[in-house]
């Protein structure tokens, strides 16, 4: 019997996917996480054969995850959701040790498809992602392998939606903004920044655009607009907030001078 761990913020979604699964005998759903850091405990304790994760869930996102249990030497496969065919999501995904990536718009059977492959220690990419996303990994692969640790290579890493973001991030621009440009909701636009800081070797937004900025990757004029404070939600449900370009939004959540 093959042992599964379910994570995915939506209880509905664990649910379904629960039922889908245990309809065949050979599968057996051992425990459900609500949120990345729990999915990373309940997959050290349990140890099961395969962990579904959603790609964007709180605390930790699905890249985090699959690369947490790859550097923990885990044995289980992971098998990413998401709604999002980007091929930045997809590099990431392969890059951070994840098995599979598929679709949420997947039928019942790709799933079971999905499974079947990445049990017998293949990787599985859903149908939708396009034959030239697919080309296009293979390219960049080669340009990650090839990549030294210096700075200036970490750029060359770095996908053509990740250096959209970056040079937004550069101009000031909150996630928010960000996600109405990029047609990408806020907890999408942070795991891209999550991403392409982990590329660049670098801990901090302000540190991120410092390095932009030297590399000459962005234009320098760009990180000091002159507009009116943009009213945002706060993303932890909070208080609307005025802020400006010139205050930073650091990963802590802090206004910091940039």
């Amino acid at each position: 019997m093959v042992s599964v761990v379910l994570a995915d913020d939506h209880a509905v979604v664990r649910q379904g996917l629960r039922s889908l699964l245990e309809s065949d005998p050979q599968f057996k759903v051992v425990g459900e996480a609500a949120d990345g850091r729990e999915a990373i405990d309940m997959v050290m304790r349990k140890k099961p054969a395969v962990l579904i994760a959603d790609l964007i869930m709180p605390k930790s996102n699905g890249l985090e995850v699959a690369r947490q249990l790859s550097r923990r030497k885990s044995a289980t496969r992971v098998l990413l959701l998401s709604m999002y065919p980007d091929e930045a999501y997809v590099l990431e995904a392969l890059r951070n040790g994840a098995a599979g990536y598929l679709a949420k718009e997947s039928s019942g059977t790709e799933l079971f498809h999905a499974m079947k492959e990445i049990l017998a220690g293949r990787r599985y990419l859903s149908p939708s992602i396009s034959e030239a996303s697919r080309n296009s990994f293979a390219a960049q692969g080669t340009i990650l392998e090839k990549a030294g640790g210096g700075a200036s290579h970490r750029f060359v890493t770095l996908t053509a939606r990740e250096r959209t973001v970056l040079r937004l991030l550069v101009e000031g621009t909150t996630h928010r903004e960000i996600g109405d440009r990029l047609r990408l909701d806020a907890r999408a636009v942070e795991v891209h920044q999550a991403a392409i800081m982990r590329k660049l070797g670098v801990t901090t937004r302000s540190a991120l655009i410092r390095s932009a900025l030297r590399r000459g990757v962005v234009d320098g004029h760009a990180s000091t607009p002159t507009r009116k404070p943009v009213p945002r939600k706060d993303t932890h449900g909070g208080q609307i907030k005025g802020k400006t370009a010139g205050a930073r939004e650091a990963p802590d959540g802090n206004r910091r001078a940039g």
